[in-house]
């Protein structure tokens, strides 16, 4: 377990969200430890507490599968790399950040990054939007937040309020 978010956290870049397609990619898709809609789950309460959206995640999956030490294991396992080479490179490039070349690498990884995002975002959206209401959670949520700037904090709760309203009576009609 250490080795493998060790590895997601070698290749992560651009924060936790730019880290999704690789943890689906190794957690989904190839050791099959949790399936998309666990993932999604997970993903969104580690966007809910406090810390880093990926380390929350991680610890989640690894409390998951191993208890609390699995959630030790699977959090210093993804933040290994990053302490690393955050350590390496803060003491390289303060020597370079002048130079030209290296604002066009972080141009051209933004953009990169940019391209994960939204590709998940697109994966997610068919996984997770698939009749009207949660469309329609979808798009109120979608305006609350891009245009006034309500805090995810309250959307994440209005949403399973609405999730847990909406099963309930979808459940005593049927």
């Amino acid at each position: 377990m250490f080795f493998l978010f060790s590895k997601i956290g070698l290749m992560t870049f651009g924060g936790g969200i730019a880290g999704l397609p690789i943890l689906k990619s190794e957690l989904v898709d190839k050791k099959h430890w949790i399936d998309e809609d666990e993932l999604a789950n997970f993903f969104a309460i580690g966007q809910c507490t406090p810390g880093i959206i990926a380390v929350n995640t991680a610890t989640f999956i690894g409390y998951k599968r191993k208890g609390a030490l699995g959630g030790f294991v699977a959090t210093f396992g993804l933040i290994f790399p990053s302490f690393v080479l955050v350590s390496i490179v803060a003491s390289v490039l303060s020597n370079f950040m002048h130079l030209q070349i290296i604002s066009y690498a972080f141009a051209g990884i933004r953009v990169f990054v940019c391209a994960l995002v939204l590709n998940v975002i697109i994966n997610m959206f068919k996984n997770s939007v698939r009749n009207i209401f949660s469309f329609v959670v979808f798009a109120v949520t979608f305006i609350l937040n891009a245009f006034f700037s309500v805090s995810p904090v309250i959307l994440v709760l209005s949403c399973a309020v609405a999730g847990v309203t909406y099963g309930v009576v979808r459940g005593a009609r049927e």
